[in-house]
């Protein structure tokens, strides 16, 4: 365990804290120990009440990520200018002004195999490494802390990010013996069932992205603009010829991919040749393709170049795990989640280690994609449908949701979609938009200040 003592200045107020990063152990059945998990904790020094004071537990994705992008990117009291895979080490760290640090504590999880956070030697990772095992492992985590802080009568909130989302919702299923004040949904990562959605749903972020790029006219249409009106098309005229399939008459089926095309950027004849439907490979690689570019998966804003070979995932520009390649060199091997493995993040690293003294000689990992590729997904469970429920039998409980107009992984509309399918009580959702990324808080330099103002309105007492 290292603990430092420090001080900020976050939404206008002096604030002291103590950051703590500590070691937890996980045991079997049996009691042996089997790994240990990685917490960083920032509580505020000089609370009157702790019970009144509300903490925040966060985690991301991958689901191989560490907490590292929420923690130094969002909300955390430091951040640095980029958590790209890779960042040096030596990338300064700066105060983050409006950290909600003055109004919630945040505790930042990194579960097994991310972060600093380890099977032990000679031990299988792999039962931690499927749905329910992360999220009783997590939720565990959190039981821990609360105990050993003495903070069980504290206003509980949990965020998770991508495939984070579904574990903050699998905790919620499986954890009825650990209840929250709300959850905090970013990025929400969700499978689309059937022949017209998956298609209807992605539309509305490829008008983003179009508009970003100028293939589209502006005429003086926010991207916000944009996005309701694909939203509204998508969920009318659109959907409707899908559904229609063979039989759509030739000239609805012309003027329907003509109306996209004023929406999407891509030509009319390449729409029709796909029948309206337009995959996220067709656009990612067709937007752009007259400049030699392609457009990110993550964030529709970030190109590459276009090259033969790719498949729109993992050699995704904005993932930034893909290194450039020579002019004329070959293709290279397709990419795998094992090729790539532990990818390190080692700016946090160093802060960790350095600015907030954890012992350790080990390499922080951002994002472990041979966790990724062992992941047993448990047939794609949508335990969005048991958080729902938990809403509806707790009028009490409520959603915070985020999502970014640019985020093709994650698309706005699926999530809303996912949500509403779920049954998810409208009075009970705050939902948010953002001119960003996957990573919501990304991109536009204002967008991090909005998040972070979102997240400390959504946990002050008086919201709940």
């Amino acid at each position: 365990m290292a603990v430092t003592h420090r001080q900020g200045r976050f939404n206008g107020q002096a604030v002291a804290y103590t950051a703590t990063v500590a070691e937890h152990f996980l045991h079997d059945a049996k009691g042996a120990p089997t790994a240990s998990v990685i917490t960083i904790a920032y509580v505020r020094d000089g609370v009157a009440d702790a019970a009144k004071r509300p903490v925040l537990f966060c985690f991301n994705g991958g689901p191989g990520a560490s907490s590292s992008q929420t923690h130094t990117e969002a909300l955390g009291p430091r951040i640095h200018s980029s958590d790209r895979l890779g960042a040096a080490a030596a990338e300064a760290f700066r105060d983050n002004p409006t950290s909600p640090l003055d109004a919630v504590d945040l505790v930042f999880i990194d579960p097994v195999g991310t972060g600093f956070s380890r099977p032990l030697p000679g031990v299988d990772g792999r039962p931690y490494y499927s749905v329910t095992g992360d999220a009783l492992e997590v939720k565990g985590i959190i039981a821990d802390w609360l105990k050993a802080n003495h903070r069980e009568a504290s206003p509980r909130f949990m965020l998770g990010e991508s495939y984070g989302t579904n574990r903050a919702a699998a905790i919620v299923k499986n954890g009825k013996d650990l209840p929250f004040d709300g959850i905090l949904l970013v990025a929400l990562a969700s499978t689309i069932p059937g022949r017209e959605m998956p298609y209807v749903t992605t539309l509305p972020t490829m008008a983003a992205g179009a508009w970003y790029h100028r293939r589209i006219e502006r005429r003086g249409r926010t991207v916000g603009q944009v996005f309701d009106e694909a939203l509204a098309f998508a969920r009318t005229e659109y959907i409707t010829a899908l559904i229609e399939g063979a039989s759509l008459p030739p000239a609805e089926k012309h003027r329907v991919a003509q109306r996209m095309s004023k929406l999407i950027g891509l030509p009319v004849d390449f729409i029709e040749a796909h029948n309206l439907r337009i995959s996220k490979n067709d656009y990612m690689f067709n937007l752009l393709k007259d400049e030699g570019l392609r457009t990110g998966l993550l964030d529709v804003t970030v190109t590459g170049p276009l090259e033969p070979g790719q498949e729109g995932a993992l050699d995704d520009p904005a993932l930034g795990v893909v290194p450039p390649r020579a002019p004329g060199a070959p293709p290279p091997a397709p990419l795998t989640p094992d090729r790539i493995g532990p990818a390190p993040s080692p700016a946090v690293g160093h802060y960790l280690t350095g600015e907030l003294k954890f012992p350790t000689t080990d390499t922080y990992i951002g994002i472990n994609f041979s966790v990724n590729a062992r992941w047993n997904y448990e047939s794609r469970s949508n335990d969005f449908e048991a958080l729902a429920a938990a809403m509806r039998a707790n009028p009490k409980l409520r959603l915070f949701w985020a999502a970014g107009y640019y985020d093709l992984t994650t698309p706005a509309y699926a999530a809303r979609y996912t949500l509403d399918q779920a049954g998810t009580p409208a009075g009970q959702l705050d939902a948010h938009y953002f001119a960003g990324p996957h990573g919501v808080y990304s991109g536009d330099p204002a967008n991090r200040a909005q998040f972070d103002n979102a997240v400390r309105a959504f946990v002050l007492p008086a919201r709940r």
